[in-house]
């Protein structure tokens, strides 16, 4: 059973930056960051692939392209989301994910990834 583990999250002024970790117990292969905002469904924000030779491909939603970078260190078991240029439009709960390699899984949809973590708050304010 894979346990993840989210931190770092807060509140920031428009234009920061933060930092968010998951800890986690293995790697699946494919981890990701999603988001879900009040009233709104949750939605992927990066993802990156963890095992094989294609290990450290990562893709990103349009949203969040040249402001957040998604990184791994396999030794600590920590995936990393750097954010900056934060707008208060990324204001939400973001959770770590987690899935295995599984032909047809989609990047960003949220039923394809069967580990969750419990949600770290990001809040952007202008």
């Amino acid at each position: 059973q894979v346990q993840l583990v989210e931190s770092g999250g807060g509140s920031v002024q428009a234009g920061g930056s933060l930092r968010l970790s998951c800890a986690y117990t293995y790697s699946t292969g494919v981890m990701g960051w999603f988001r879900q905002a009040p009233g709104k469904e949750r939605e992927g924000v990066a993802a990156i692939y963890t095992l094989g030779p294609v290990g450290g491909n990562t893709y990103y939603a349009d949203s969040v392209k040249g402001r957040f970078f998604i990184s791994q260190d396999n030794v600590k078991n920590t995936l990393i989301l750097q954010m900056s240029g934060l707008k208060p439009e990324d204001t939400a709960m973001y959770y770590c994910a987690a899935r295995s390699f599984r032909p047809g899984a989609r990047w960003f949809a949220p039923n394809d990834y069967g580990y969750w973590g419990q949600g770290t708050q990001v809040t952007v304010s202008t």
